[in-house]
């Protein structure tokens, strides 16, 4: 497959409201893709039904060899293992040390053997720069330590693809930049495309990528990012 996601004619419903419709959407395996759009255009909707949280309602959609219209629940933690998930909140165990948030994605994710574990796991944090940070709690770190982690934690099983949900969301611009580099770089190290929603429109403008924006339940691609005002609404074409 050429495509990391293929979604043709699709539309996303949550609880019986139509978020999406018309999506005609592909990520190749090597592509940086951003969305953009105000708070509740569907950006969220759209990588939730990536990941298999919430179904296709129509068309056709393909994510790492998985059918979206034929997934079922015994499905979706396969499709996850594909996949790298990066949170605005973070979302970590806070009641675990650094690398035991990261045997947990493992166990969860089928790894048995505790040498393997260990391994990825001082690999993971080597390449995230936490490699001397495998002991602490999640509250002694920064809030970029934190995201670091969590892009260490969505890296472990060498996902296709990296879903990045406003990950500089909760993060100083300086400490924004530098979790984008890492994110970039890591991506190329381990060979990952990346779909990444966000409202930061200089982090858009200062590492270049695809741009898809999100209104009116309309995702639309932006080819002129450099005269692009994300205020205005879409002109009538």
């Amino acid at each position: 497959m050429s495509n990391i996601i293929q979604i043709k004619n699709g539309k996303i419903f949550q609880q019986k409201e139509l978020v999406l419709k018309d999506i005609d959407f592909e990520l190749g395996h090597d592509e940086f893709v951003y969305l953009i759009g105000k708070t509740g255009s569907g950006k969220s909707s759209l990588l939730k039904c990536v990941y298999g949280e919430l179904t296709l309602g129509e068309g056709t959609g393909e994510v790492a060899g998985y059918d979206l219209t034929k997934l079922k629940r015994s499905d979706i933690p396969h499709l996850r293992r594909q996949l790298g998930i990066i949170f605005q909140d973070f979302q970590l165990l806070t009641d675990r040390t650094v690398e035991e948030n990261l045997f947990f994605v493992m166990r969860a994710t089928g790894w048995k053997e505790k040498k393997s574990m260990i391994k990825r796991s001082e690999e993971i944090l080597h390449l995230v720069g936490l490699e001397n940070k495998g002991k602490n709690k999640p509250y002694a770190l920064s809030g970029g330590e934190q995201q670091r982690l969590s892009i260490a934690r969505a890296l472990v099983n060498r996902p296709k693809l990296i879903l990045a949900d406003e990950p500089t969301g909760n993060l100083d611009p300086e400490t924004s930049e530098e979790i984008m580099r890492l994110l970039i770089a890591v991506a190329q190290e381990e060979k990952s495309a990346i779909l990444m929603a966000t409202h930061d429109m200089a982090l858009v403008e200062k590492y270049p990528g695809r741009v898809i924006r999100v209104e009116n339940a309309v995702m639309r691609e932006i080819h002129t990012i450099d005269r692009f005002n994300p205020f205005e609404p879409f002109s009538a074409e």
